[in-house]
């Protein structure tokens, strides 16, 4: 087998386009298309049929994809164990977040983090948690947060921490007046939500369902930073993790009002590639933000 002819063939069926694959991988189309029939001609079975631009896996070529993914998976495993053995005391970790935990928890256990290891170089990217897992499982990073759990083959995920949610809105709100904060105060008020899938959405409906409350959702928002401006504008209440808002808590831009039901709490999960080599590095940061989940849930209590 020819494994740059196998490779060809591999990222046309990935990419579903001659014209992709040959700028994915620096050649020309023509060379593609010699490629994969080159490839063909050598398990003298058609691999692939072409309907246009489009290109279509017969049961064959199926099954070599498949085959092949694995090979190449393998290479990059190759790949990642060398460099990281090259350099172990400099290093690297690439890191995928979700926005609210990229944004307002990371911070905290890089920066001693990196002060303690100034020679390892981390990089951040803040996608949606989907986002996060597709790219863990194509080893395009190596460590991956996640705000909500999400199920796949390839990736190994796990509970780091557990925080409080809590509803925000402005100081000098009625609702800041009463003494004690009853799940009916919220009645008739208007609320900002955070976009669907998220926990804070979930939370939300689960909360107002139980409590059996009315109320009128009146923005639904995908930014923290825009549900917590929308709030201090006097646009209606939110629900939210109390770390994301701690700032303006502080400063008094907003109040915060624990929820009174201690089962409804925000989740965060780590994931990594099951077949991830963990390196002395990885695992050090691995270590680094369990020993700061644990010391912020003893805060919590």
């Amino acid at each position: 087998m020819n494994l740059n002819q196998l490779k060809i063939f591999y990222m046309a069926a990935k990419r579903g386009n001659l014209s992709k694959a040959a700028d994915d991988l620096f050649i020309t189309q023509p060379a593609v298309t010699k490629g994969i029939q080159r490839l063909q001609e050598h398990y003298d079975i058609r691999l692939m049929d072409r309907f246009g631009k489009k290109m279509v896996l017969t049961n064959a070529g199926e099954v070599l994809f498949k085959i092949a993914e694995k090979i190449f998976e393998l290479e990059k495993h190759a790949e990642e164990n060398i460099r990281e053995l090259k350099q172990r005391k400099k290093g690297r970790i690439r890191i995928q977040a979700s926005e609210s935990f990229g944004a307002y928890y990371l911070p905290s256990i890089m920066n001693p983090f990196s002060k303690a290891h100034p020679l390892i170089n981390i990089s951040v990217n803040i996608l949606p948690s989907e986002h996060v897992v597709a790219k863990i499982a194509e080893l395009e990073c190596d460590i991956g947060f996640i705000s909500y759990p999400i199920e796949h083959e390839k990736i190994h995920i796990r509970v780091i921490l557990e925080d409080q949610l809590v509803f925000i809105l402005p100081p000098d709100h009625s609702i800041c007046q009463h003494k004690r904060f009853k799940p009916q105060d919220l009645e008739g008020n208007p609320m900002i939500v955070h976009e669907k899938k998220s926990t804070p959405h979930q939370a939300f409906h689960t909360f107002v369902k139980k409590n059996n409350i009315s109320v009128t959702s009146s923005l639904e928002l995908s930014s923290n930073r825009a549900i917590k401006l929308a709030v201090e504008n006097g646009l209606g209440i939110a629900l939210i993790s109390r770390k994301v808002a701690e700032e303006e808590i502080r400063n008094g831009k907003l109040a915060a009002i624990p929820v009174p039901d201690q089962s409804i709490k925000r989740k965060f999960y780590l994931v990594h590639h099951k077949e991830k080599f963990i390196s002395d590095t990885l695992q050090g940061f691995i270590d680094q933000v369990d020993d700061w989940a644990k010391e912020y849930s003893l805060q919590l209590s």
